[in-house]
């Protein structure tokens, strides 16, 4: 069986403004560093195998805290990035449509009407399922850490319990949220997701 321990970076200023981060390389904000430690506090007395993480420098961030509490080694993976969004990357969702109307328009129509520069979703998919089938092979019955990104993480959960490709925006992933599933051959086990009790008493 095969234990995935999913965790989202922590807070960035970016997602404060409601920007589209994508693969843009945003650090931690103060918030999101003491995020970081709290989550890393979580897992102390957690098994874990191996860390991956995206190498994005919010989730490579977050991952430092923890691998510095835990002794482990990060191996990073781009595959665990974000959903690149092209142009849109740094401006809020009324700032892109202000600017791009037609091109936010046609997107919200049918999401394969990518925006100029951005990723599709088909894409995006192979690279999650490309690392599930990595991992599978190199990790059976071991317990993994991945840090990477709300879409990034969702994916991999979505593709896990098999849901519908339609079904992909149904799974919300707060920051420095935890959430944990079991895999085995004939089944799949949620044990947790978006789990944020570890961040209860961080005031921001």
């Amino acid at each position: 069986m095969l234990h995935l321990i999913l965790v989202r970076h922590g807070e960035t200023e970016w997602n404060v403004q409601h920007r589209y981060q994508g693969q843009s390389d945003v650090s931690l904000s103060e918030l999101g560093q003491r995020q970081a430690q709290h989550v890393a506090g979580r897992l102390a007395d957690q098994k874990i195998d191996a860390m991956y993480a995206s190498d994005l420098k919010r989730a490579w961030e977050t991952a430092g805290a923890i691998a510095e509490k835990k002794g482990l080694e990060i191996l990073p993976d781009p595959r665990l990035r974000e959903l690149k969004f092209g142009i849109l990357e740094g401006l809020t969702f009324e700032e892109a449509e202000k600017q791009y109307p037609e091109m936010i328009a046609a997107w919200l129509d049918d999401f394969n009407n990518t925006p100029e520069g951005a990723e599709t979703i088909d894409q995006f998919n192979m690279r999650i399922v490309s690392f599930l089938d990595d991992i599978k092979r190199k990790h059976a019955e071991q317990v993994l850490l991945l840090v990477g990104h709300g879409g990034s993480l969702s994916e991999i959960l979505r593709v896990v319990l098999g849901l519908s490709p339609e079904r992909r925006w149904y799974i919300e992933m707060d920051n420095a949220s935890l959430s944990e599933v079991l895999i085995a051959d004939d089944y799949v086990a949620l044990k947790h997701i978006n789990d944020t009790c570890h961040l209860q008493n961080l005031i921001a």
